[in-house]
C-alpha cells in the first residue's frame, strides 16, 4: 500500500493537473478536503486512488516501486510549491 502522511497537498494544488478540474472547488482546493483530510474517503475516485489507479492503468507501464517512488516525488515537490 501506498505510504501517505495525509499532508493534503495533492488535494490543495489540483488546478495542476485538468484531471481533477470537476474536484476543483474554485481556487485549486478539492471540494471534499475539509480539515486537511478527505471528506468522501471511502467513496473517493479512483484516480484518487494511489494503488487502484496502479492496478487500473500504470501496472503495464510500471513496477509497482517505481509507481510509488514517482508519487512519493511529486508528492514532495508539492510540499515545495
Amino acid at each position: 500500500m501506498f505510504s501517505c502522511d495525509k499532508c493534503g497537498e495533492c488535494c490543495k494544488h489540483l488546478h495542476l493537473s485538468s484531471l481533477y478540474a470537476d474536484l476543483d472547488r474554485g481556487d485549486g482546493v478539492c471540494k471534499y478536503l475539509i480539515n486537511n483530510l478527505c471528506s468522501i474517503y471511502q467513496n473517493r475516485p479512483i484516480k484518487c486512488r494511489i494503488d487502484e489507479s496502479y492496478e487500473l492503468y500504470f501496472s503495464k507501464i510500471y513496477s509497482l516501486e517505481e509507481f510509488y517512488e514517482i508519487n512519493k516525488r511529486i508528492c514532495n515537490k508539492l510540499k515545495h510549491l
